[in-house]
Parts: C-alpha cells; structure tokens; sequence
C-alpha cells in the first residue's frame, strides 16, 4: 500500500489563477444585529465591535441612519457612535442610501468614514420586495433619478455605481431571468451615461436567496461582455438556501486580475431581511468561512481567523443561539502538525466537544469516552 504524500514531499502546483481584488465589508453589527432582537444591550454591540476591529477585518460596517419605525434595532446608532473606541487603520462605514443619510454620516465623521460619493442608484426588481421594503414601486424609485443626478452634480460628483436586489428571484414572484436583470441595470447605467456620469460599479444582491453559481458565472461573464469598462463589481449574498458561498466562488473563478470584488458578509453568517419571508433564517455568508476559504484558495486576507472565531462565540453568547458558520465550530483546517489532531483523540460526540481543536482537552473532559484498548499506531503517521 502506498504512504500518503508526506507534507514535504515536493508537489507539482496546478497553474495559480490570477484572483479579483478583493475588498471585504464585515456586516454583522447592521446586517446582523438589524433582525436580531431589539433587547440586545448596547455595550454587548460595543465589545463584539471592538473586538472584530482587532481581528484584522479592516472594513466594518456599524449601523445604518434609518427609522427605528421601520428598523427599531437601529435606534441606539447614534449611541453606539459615541460609545466605542475605534482602532486606527479600521474603517467604520454605514449605509448611505441617500443624501439625507450622508448628512448624519458627516456629523459623525469621526468615527466613520466617509468615502469618495458616488451618484448610487439602486432597484430592486422584484416590485413586491421593492414595495415591501421601501414603500415605494419600482416606477416611483426611477421617477427620483433627474433629481438624485441633478443634486450629484451640484455637488461635482461625476462617478456612479448601480445594483439591483432580489437579483435572481423573489419569494413572492418566482425566479427571474438573465434579460431582466440586464434590462435593469442598462435603465440605470444608460440614464447616468446620459448625464455624463462614469459608472464604475455594479452591484447585484441576493436578497431573497435564489442565486445559483452556474447564474453568477453566466452573469458576470455576460455583464463584463456588455459593459468591459466596469471592473469594479458588488456582491451582497443571503443565504437561505445555503448558495451564498458557493455563488461566491463562482465570482472569483469569473473575475480576473483585473476586477475588484466587493463582499459583504456576517460573523457567524446571521443577518436576513423583515421584508422577504425568510427572517433570520436568510442569513448570509460567514465571514470566518469566507476568510477560511479565500485563505486556502492563496488570496491573503490578513485576519486572524483565531480571535475571529472568538469573536463569533462572543456573538452566540450575545444572541443566546448557535451562529449559522461552520469554522467556529469544527475549526480550520490543521495545517502543521502541531494542529493536527491526536490519533488517540476520545470519541466526540457534542459540539462543545468539537471545540476541542482552540479549548484543547477540556472541551470534551466530561462527555468523552475512548473505546480502543491500547492506543492507535501505525505505520502511517507518528503517534
């Protein structure tokens, strides 16, 4: 019988793909915290804020400026802004969804930054969703766009990014087809055109999770085919019927050296929408999944997946459940032998048992159990 290849052993690399840029928003305290319950303490935002910020992410997302009617979890933004340290070198955006919301953002520059605007335009096409979310249709969102570009280029603003929700389908009309989601974008990107705006972004959002990755591949490759000057592309995945990640990785096999892929994602993949019939339960890609993956695959993310997966048990002691991510639970990959597990390991049953791979021996101290009568040993590893 052959020994398996030794770690050592040199090993012939399959030629290395040239990887999109990519650019991560961490969304937990907005995505995350935004459907989770409005009776979640202020200072338990404050310390898992605090300690995402010391885990390498460099982009965390902390709040939107919205209407606690509407979003009552968002009632002590303004709160949080003032309560928490932020850390140099760490961006703390919110969601600019319109001028109104830039204003407040400006009041609290720092702590958040505020990037270079953009005239944004933004559609969901599903019009029930769209309705549902914003109260208003899809006719009445195009009818603002004259004043959105006017009040832009009063400003000097001369670049643009567009994106469309419910991308692939809605709960509520079914699935949607490649031509309307080009149609859409093309009424928003030729309307900047026309007015002279350079649009260098486009978004698409899964927000009612019917994204499959043979549709994201066939997407972008047919979106870089219409418009080849936009390198810049946006992605925001739900993940209820569990496509996220795997939607992902078809982006960045389909994007090139050249594209730059904007991500957003949640500690412990929790996040949804009041709006689309999916709850809590949409959730949205894990970031410590996200980062474990873009790891392996040679695409540097300079966090540290260890105090990230600290910070996703600080998160369910916060929410009282299991998060919806796999690393935290079962741990990375072991990559060095001092990581690889013991042969002799008891069995392991529980998922407290299962963290075992950060706690060590106590995590399954009281539960474990080990059936073999001497220890295991082999010619195929050093026990």
């Amino acid at each position: 019988m052959n020994k398996p290849l030794d770690s050592k052993e040199p090993q012939l690399a399959p030629p290395r793909k040239a990887w999109p840029t990519v650019v991560y928003n961490e969304e937990v305290v907005r995505e995350g915290f935004g459907i989770e319950s409005v009776s979640i303490p202020l200072q338990s935002k404050v310390d898992l804020l605090e300690a995402l910020a010391q885990t390498g992410l460099k982009r965390l997302t902390v709040g939107a400026f919205v209407s606690p009617r509407f979003v009552p979890q968002m009632a002590c933004f303004e709160e949080l802004l003032r309560a928490f340290r932020p850390k140099p070198g760490v961006s703390y955006l919110t969601f600019v969804h319109n001028q109104r919301a830039r204003k407040f953002a400006e009041r609290f520059a720092p702590p958040l930054t505020l990037e270079d605007e953009a005239c944004t335009f933004f559609v969901d096409i599903c019009d029930v969703h769209q309705r549902r979310n914003m109260n208003r249709s899809i006719e009445q969102l195009e009818a603002t766009w004259p004043e959105a570009i006017a009040d832009a280029q009063s400003r000097g603003v001369t670049r643009a990014r567009v994106g469309i929700a419910s991308a692939w389908g809605s709960n509520f009309l079914g699935k949607f087809s490649q031509a309307w989601r080009l149609e859409a974008l093309a009424r928003q990107i030729d309307a900047l055109r026309r007015a002279g705006m350079e649009v260098f972004e486009i978004g698409l959002h899964d927000s009612q999770s019917w994204c499959l990755p043979h549709e994201m591949e066939a997407d972008l490759q047919a979106i870089k085919r219409r418009w080849p000057e936009v390198r810049h592309f946006h992605l925001h995945m739900h993940d209820a019927r569990g496509m996220a990640m795997p939607s992902i990785y078809a982006a960045l096999r389909t994007l090139d050296a050249g594209d730059t892929l904007l991500l957003e994602g949640t500690l412990g993949g929790i996040g949804g929408g009041q709006y689309n019939g999916n709850g809590g339960a949409a959730g949205m890609a894990a970031t410590e999944d996200l980062m474990h993956m873009l790891e392996g695959m040679g695409i540097p993310t300079g966090v540290d997946l260890d105090k990230l997966i600290d910070c996703v048990w600080m998160l369910e002691r916060i929410i009282g459940r299991p998060a919806f991510g796999h690393v935290s639970r079962a741990g990375p990959r072991p990559q060095a032998p001092a990581s690889w597990f013991d042969p002799n390991l008891p069995a392991v049953e529980s998922l407290a048992a299962a963290r075992h791979f950060k706690l060590g021996a106590d995590a399954y101290r009281a539960e474990a159990y080990s059936p073999w009568s001497r220890p295991i040993a082999g010619p195929y590893f050093q026990g």
